[in-house]
């Protein structure tokens, strides 16, 4: 079993209050629960109105499946044109470590 972490750090475009920058994160976040059938959610930066992190979290059998799915993850959200994905970094995770 392998376990893959993904954080994603976007900067919002046009947005000037927490209210329209969850009428944008939100969306993103549905979308790739149901696209890739992952666990998301907004990880950090809650109080900022223009950067969001968002943190996917994948389990597969398989560590080249695991992986895929991150890197379609992150280009689903670096395809997104209402945000800039800044960075995103991938950390993988089997059973055999301790």
């Amino acid at each position: 079993m392998y376990v893959g972490a993904l954080s994603l750090d976007v900067l919002l475009g046009d947005v000037r209050s927490l209210k329209q920058k969850r009428s944008v994160v939100r969306p993103v976040v549905a979308d790739l629960r149901r696209k890739f059938s992952v666990s998301v959610a907004e990880t950090a930066d809650q109080d900022l109105y223009r950067r969001a992190k968002i943190g996917v979290a994948v389990v597969s059998s398989t560590a080249a499946h695991a992986r895929e799915l991150m890197d379609s993850c992150e280009r689903f959200v670096a395809g997104r044109p209402e945000l800039e994905l800044l960075s995103a970094r991938q950390r993988l995770f089997n059973e055999e470590e301790d």
